[in-house]
């Protein structure tokens, strides 16, 4: 789970993002929007800053952030456009993970520095059609042929996949609906493996996602994650759990950034000869998404707490991902509400975060999974 870096060290890695992503990101916010790509200066500074590889082990060249300093650096990170925290996002979260976590001993020497480094970038390939918060129904197959496995079957949505150089690839192996799958790693290069076109999205301009095909694609066995079939499905829960605080963390950090958006307009616009901010209605809408905020932030560092410590790593992290997700939405339709029919427009901030803060909702386990999962949690004692 990573241990506690030394505090003072931690405030200064904390102070640096905070500056850069203030100073540098978000100054930037309209050219990702207007080119759809992170600029290459952005990327390189956020590897020389060690973010490609923040929750990635010390031994292998990462950070080594617990979860507590996870979600408070996930804060700082998603106070600007969210596609620069998904740029690196998939390395240090559920793609990363599960090679931390499961990978054998070669498999994490091959990859996790070059994953800390930013040299690499991993994608996690586990969604389908027909197959998406519940890994269970993945139908992709791999199947051993001697020293290969041959790998038939599609993906979609996944974020990365075209910068991605391996693909976190998860297929069925067997019949037993939990067992019977199991977990690769796949090179993008390889014959048969084939990237889509990135997708056309609603938002989150520089953020990619596409299709993945494997056509009978043949894969080393040596490409089997932790050397044994059968531990895809564990390995897909324990990385979504951690990801689904991270992605909390992010959601707090955008919703304390469209609650500055929103509080600076209302100091600001007119009507009537007097700033909007006077009028409480107006300002009950800033109050409702302040307290929101401090609701989801103060739930996040508990639930981080509580992962650390071991004392709950499932209940809590779906509780803060399902608050927190969809929090954030609730405060950026406040946001374009308080900014009239300046926030309807392009080129207006709350404008693009409400448009970007809708897939929080939707991936790394929609709103109505996270249901299911905290009931199930609630229930397992009388059951």
């Amino acid at each position: 789970m990573g241990g506690a870096m030394d505090p003072n060290v931690f405030d200064d890695v904390l102070r640096t993002v905070r500056d850069f992503v203030r100073g540098e990101v978000v100054p930037a916010e309209d050219e990702i929007e207007r080119t759809d790509a992170i600029p290459a200066r952005l990327r390189e500074a956020a590897a020389d800053m060690g973010l490609f590889g923040f929750a990635l082990p010390e031994e292998h060249g990462g950070l080594g952030l617990s979860m507590s300093e996870d979600v408070r650096l996930a804060m700082e990170l998603g106070y600007a456009v969210p596609a620069f925290r998904s740029m690196f996002g998939t390395n240090n979260g559920i793609a990363g993970q599960v090679i931390v976590k499961y990978g054998t001993a070669e498999q994490q020497r091959r990859w996790l520095p070059r994953l800390a480094a930013g040299e690499a970038i991993a994608s996690f390939a586990l969604t389908e059609d027909g197959a998406g918060s519940d890994p269970s129904s993945v139908r992709t197959k791999a199947v051993r042929d001697g020293e290969e496995y041959v790998l038939s079957g599609a993906k979609r949505f996944i974020t990365n996949a075209p910068h991605a150089d391996v693909l976190v690839v998860f297929a069925r192996t067997g019949e037993d609906v939990h067992g019977g799958i199991s977990v690769f790693l796949v090179e993008t290069g390889l014959d048969g493996v084939r990237i889509g076109p990135p997708n056309a999205k609603m938002g989150q301009a520089g953020a990619h996602t596409a299709e993945v095909f494997f056509d009978d694609a043949r894969v080393p066995a040596a490409a089997l994650v932790g050397g044994q079939e059968g531990t895809g499905f564990t390995a897909a829960m324990s990385s979504l759990t951690r990801g689904r605080l991270h992605i909390a963390a992010i959601c707090v950090g955008l919703a304390g950034r469209i609650v500055e958006e929103s509080v600076r307009f209302a100091a600001e616009a007119e009507q009537g000869g007097k700033p909007i901010g006077r009028f409480q209605l107006v300002q009950a809408l800033l109050a409702e998404s302040q307290a929101e905020y401090y609701a989801g932030r103060s739930m996040v560092l508990e639930a981080a707490r509580e992962y650390d410590s071991g004392t709950d790593t499932r209940l809590a992290p779906s509780c803060a991902k399902l608050f927190c997700s969809e929090m954030v939405s609730r405060v950026a339709d406040r946001a374009v509400q308080v900014h009239g029919g300046s926030g309807y427009m392009r080129g207006v901030a709350v404008e693009r975060f409400y448009r970007d803060s809708r897939v929080f909702r939707i991936y790394e386990g929609t709103s109505e999974i996270q249901k299911l999962i905290i009931a199930k949690q609630l229930l397992r004692q009388f059951t």
